[in-house]
C-alpha cells in the first residue's frame, strides 16, 4: 500500500483563508436612506405672522407621512440591494478523509461559481488535491499529486436564456424603487397640499372671528348708549329688550366663530411641527395681515402656462408608466416558464505534478461538454400564470388611462373653480362696500329719529354677512390657486425648491 500523505490540514486552511478574503472585500454599497438635508424652523420660538412659506418649510420637513415615504423608498432600495445578491460570487470548500479502513483516500476542495446575467449563465473554477486509495466506485476523486484544476460554464438555451426569476427581480425591484421615489413625490405634493388649504382656512377662520367680534362690540356699545337714553326717557325700554336679544345673537356667531377657529387651528397644527416633529397649535396672534399678502392670480394667467407636459410628468403616471414595464416583465417571465429547459454545460480540467495513485488515466486535459433537456407534457401552471400576468397588464394600461383623463379632468374643474372665485370675491367685496354705505345711512337716520332701531341691526348683520361671504370668497380663491399648484406640480410655490 502507498504510503498515506494527509493534505487536510493545508487544504483546509487554504480554503478557510480564501473565503475569509472574499468575507472581508468591500460589500456593494447598501441603500442609504433619503432625508430631507435642511434643518427644519422651530416655529415655537418664533415670533410675528405666520406665513404659509414657514408652514410648508415645516410640513415639507417634519410631517410624519412624507418621512414614512422617505422610509419606504431606503426599504425598496434595499430590496434592490438584496436582489443584486443573486449573482454574488459564491466559494465553497469541501474536505473529506477516512479516518479508519482498509481504504485511505482523502481529498480536499475548493470552488468559486460567479453567476452571469447573459444566457442565464454560471462560470466556475475549482481546485482539487487528493491523496490515498479509493474503492473503484469513488476512482473518480484521485487526482496527481498538485492536484486538479477544472474551469467550466452552464448555459440556457431556450427556458431562463433571456429572463430567469433572478434577472426578473434585479428588475422589478429596480422599478419598484423608482415608483417609490415617486410615491415620495406624490405623498410631498399632497401634503403641502393639505398643509396649504389648512393653512388658509384657519386664516379665513380667523378673519371671521375679527368680523363677529366688531358686530359684538357695536352691540355692547349701543347698549350703553340706550341704556343712557332710557333713563333720561329719551326712549322706550323695548329698545333696550331688543337690543339685548341682538347681543345674545351675536354672541353666539361669535362663539361659533371661535369654534370654528380652534378647530382650524388645531388642523393646521397637524402639518406645523417643531424641530422635534411635535405639533404646533397657532394662535391668534400668529396671524397674518391679510393685505400685505400677495392677490391669487387670475385664473386667465395661470390658463396662459402650459400644463400639458406637467400633467404628463405626474408622478401617479410615472408610476402608471413603470406598473406597466413591470407587469410587461411579468408577462415576459410568465412566457418564459412555458419553454422547454435546454441546457448546456462545458467543463476543462487538467491535473498537475506526477501521476497519483489512480494511474496514467488521470494525467491529461478533458473537454467535456453536456446538454439535458427537460419539458412538461401539461403546463397548465404556467399558462394560467401567463394569463393571470396578461390580464393585469391589460387591466394596468386601463387604469392609467382613467387616472389621465382624471387628471386632465381636475385641472379643468380647478381653473374653472379658480376663474369664478375670483369673481365672486370681487363681487363680494363690492358687496361689502354697499352694505357698509348701507349701515352708515341707517345709523345717521336713526341718530336724526328718521330710522328705526330693527332697521339699523339688520343693515349691520347684513355688512357683517357681506364681509363673511368676502372672507369665504377669497379662502375660495386660496384653495384654488393651492390645489391648481399641486396638480401642476409647481415646487416653489408648494415649498418644495
Amino acid at each position: 500500500m502507498i504510503p498515506v500523505r494527509r493534505p487536510g490540514a493545508w487544504i483546509a486552511g487554504a480554503a478557510l483563508a480564501l473565503a475569509l478574503a472574499l468575507a472581508a472585500a468591500p460589500a456593494p454599497a447598501a441603500a442609504q436612506d433619503i432625508v430631507p438635508n435642511a434643518e427644519p424652523l422651530d416655529v415655537a420660538l418664533r415670533t410675528g405672522p405666520l406665513t404659509p412659506e414657514e408652514v410648508l418649510r415645516s410640513s415639507a420637513l417634519t410631517f410624519p407621512a412624507i418621512l414614512e415615504a422617505f422610509e419606504r423608498e431606503a426599504a425598496a432600495r434595499s430590496d434592490q440591494l438584496a436582489a443584486d445578491g443573486a449573482f454574488d460570487l459564491m466559494l465553497k470548500g469541501e474536505y473529506y478523509d477516512r479516518l479508519t479502513g482498509y481504504y485511505s483516500g482523502g481529498y480536499g476542495k475548493v470552488e468559486a461559481r460567479q453567476p452571469l446575467r447573459p444566457y442565464g449563465a454560471e462560470v466556475f473554477g475549482s481546485y482539487r488535491v487528493s491523496n490515498g486509495d479509493f474503492p473503484i466506485y469513488e476512482n473518480y476523486n484521485y487526482t496527481n499529486n498538485l492536484g486538479e484544476v477544472k474551469v467550466g460554464a452552464l448555459f440556457s438555451l431556450l427556458r431562463n436564456r433571456d429572463i430567469d426569476s433572478r434577472r426578473f427581480a434585479i428588475e422589478d425591484t429596480r422599478l419598484a424603487a423608482s415608483q417609490a421615489q415617486l410615491d415620495v413625490m406624490l405623498v410631498r405634493l399632497n401634503t403641502q397640499h393639505e398643509a396649504l388649504r389648512a393653512y388658509w382656512r384657519w386664516v379665513a377662520a380667523g378673519e371671521e372671528i375679527h368680523v363677529f367680534e366688531e358686530l359684538l362690540e357695536i352691540a355692547e356699545a349701543r347698549q350703553v348708549g340706550l341704556a343712557r337714553e332710557i333713563g333720561e326717557g329719551a326712549r322706550a325700554r323695548i329698545a333696550l329688550t331688543e337690543n339685548e336679544q341682538n347681543l345674545l345673537r351675536r354672541r353666539t356667531l361669535l362663539e361659533q366663530a371661535r369654534r370654528d377657529f380652534a378647530t382650524a387651528s388645531n388642523s393646521l397644527g397637524f402639518y406645523l411641527r417643531g424641530s422635534d416633529g411635535q405639533m404646533i397649535v397657532p394662535t391668534r396672534d400668529m396671524l397674518p395681515d391679510l393685505k400685505r399678502m400677495k392677490a391669487v392670480p387670475s385664473a386667465e394667467a395661470l390658463a396662459a402656462t402650459p400644463v400639458g407636459e406637467v400633467i404628463r410628468s405626474r408622478p401617479e403616471l410615472q408610476t402608471f408608466r413603470l406598473a406597466l414595464e413591470r407587469a410587461t416583465n411579468k408577462v415576459a417571465l410568465r412566457r418564459n416558464d412555458l419553454q422547454p429547459s435546454l441546457n448546456a454545460s462545458v467543463e476543462l480540467s487538467r491535473d498537475f505534478g506526477q501521476i497519483g495513485p489512480g494511474g496514467p488515466g488521470f494525467d491529461s486535459t478533458d473537454t467535456v461538454v453536456g446538454v439535458t433537456f427537460s419539458v412538461p407534457l401539461q403546463r397548465r401552471t404556467a399558462q394560467g400564470a401567463l394569463s393571470r400576468a396578461e390580464a393585469e397588464l391589460r387591466e394596468t394600461e386601463l387604469r392609467q388611462r382613467r387616472i389621465a383623463d382624471q387628471i386632465t379632468t381636475d385641472v379643468g374643474n380647478i381653473l374653472a373653480n379658480l376663474g369664478a372665485a375670483v369673481k365672486l370675491a370681487e363681487l363680494a367685496d363690492a358687496e361689502v362696500k354697499q352694505a357698509n354705505a348701507m349701515v352708515q345711512a341707517e345709523r345717521t337716520r336713526f341718530r336724526l329719529g328718521a330710522g328705526e332701531f330693527f332697521l339699523v341691526n339688520a343693515r349691520e348683520e347684513t355688512a357683517a354677512n357681506a364681509q363673511i361671504g368676502a372672507i369665504r370668497a377669497q379662502l375660495a380663491g386660496r384653495l384654488a390657486e393651492a390645489s391648481y399648484n399641486a396638480a401642476t406640480m409647481n415646487l416653489r410655490a408648494l415649498g418644495l425648491e
